[in-house]
């Protein structure tokens, strides 16, 4: 077996083209977890049963089912009751929600983690709930918990190649299509491998980074 290397350059148009979407399903269904994670958790917060019970029950069964079987509900059920989006769409709303249920567990170690003396500090000084969690209880609880989302961040990472059993072409999927029409799988799945380590560690130096700077 020969390395090809004009494999690669006919193949390095049709893999930024798949990177550009990995980047933008990591990017859009990252936000989707960490923001949608945080209401689970302060929903799971609320003092009435009647909002804890139907949280937990959703965000338990969306963590035990599999990604893909969601992948294919959201693309292929969904349309049959009038709810229509775009592969990449659906692909990026199925990643975030499947990763909010993990995220929402790490939020909610990170603010059992705060002292209660910051709980009865904000009582004392008779702040508002809302300026509570906005100023005191947040901020505290986010700086622990910034390692364990990059974790996700990066598994979500590894995660995109799912995305092309509902025909979304990232990475992975462009480069079985190249490989198909030419019959040259080491090449084109190569730099596709190579390309998964270099972002995981990008992101891994990025998140190393910003906790250094929270933790200042």
């Amino acid at each position: 077996m020969t390395w090809d290397w004009g494999a690669v350059s006919a193949f390095m148009p049709h893999f930024w083209d798949g990177l550009l979407v990995t980047l933008q399903a990591l990017a859009l269904g990252s936000l989707i977890s960490f923001a949608l994670g945080l209401v689970w958790t302060l929903l799971m917060r609320a003092p009435t049963r009647w909002v804890r019970w139907p949280v937990g029950v959703v965000t338990e069964f969306v963590r035990d089912t599999p990604l893909l079987v969601q992948l294919f509900f959201l693309f292929y059920v969904l349309p049959e009751w009038g709810l229509t989006f775009s592969a990449l769409a659906t692909g990026v709303c199925a990643l975030g929600l499947h990763y909010s249920t993990y995220t929402m567990q790490v939020y909610r170690a990170g603010i059992e983690a705060v002292p209660a003396g910051q709980w009865e500090a904000a009582t004392a000084l008779n702040l508002p709930r809302l300026r509570t969690w906005r100023v005191v209880i947040l901020p505290q609880a986010v700086r622990r918990v910034v390692p364990a989302l990059g974790n996700y961040v990066i598994a979500m990472l590894k995660d995109t190649p799912m995305l092309m059993a509902i025909t979304v072409l990232e990475m992975l999927g462009r480069a079985r299509l190249f490989s198909q029409a030419r019959f040259q799988f080491t090449e084109p799945l190569t730099v596709v491998g190579v390309a998964f380590v270099v972002i995981s560690y990008l992101a891994s130096l990025l998140l190393r980074a910003l906790e250094r700077r929270l933790v200042r």
